[in-house]
């Protein structure tokens, strides 16, 4: 039977019909296949991300939940908070706003 010179210069472990087949599987499995490795590494990755979002979003919305409570308990917390955050005053006061440069910088890029 003839067989071809390159074939016997292929080292004998790799002319192994199990091996070989091994090896084509894995190469599958970590490239080829939908669920390859690298896919499962962005994914993991963005689980990560959506985790520390949700974590940020639970603290938020707990801080949130504290200050709606103190905001309809208390009306010297809703008076403040008027004042503070919608910059609101009696007739008779004079208001004085002072902004830090980031918050300056901030106003100037809505209005431009």
């Amino acid at each position: 039977m003839f067989r071809p010179k390159f074939i016997d210069k292929i080292p004998p472990f790799l002319r192994n019909k199990y091996l070989l087949t091994i090896i084509i599987f894995v190469v599958w499995v970590l490239l080829l296949d939908s669920n390859n490795l690298i896919s499962r590494y962005k994914e993991m990755k963005n689980l990560q991300k959506l985790k520390a979002e949700k974590e940020y979003y639970v603290k938020k919305i707990d801080e949130d939940r504290r200050k709606l409570y103190e905001l309809r308990t208390d009306d010297r917390n809703l008076e403040k908070f008027a004042r503070e955050q919608y910059r609101m005053k009696k007739p008779d006061e004079d208001l004085y706003i002072i902004l830090t440069p980031r918050e300056n910088r901030q106003i100037l890029k809505k209005t431009n």
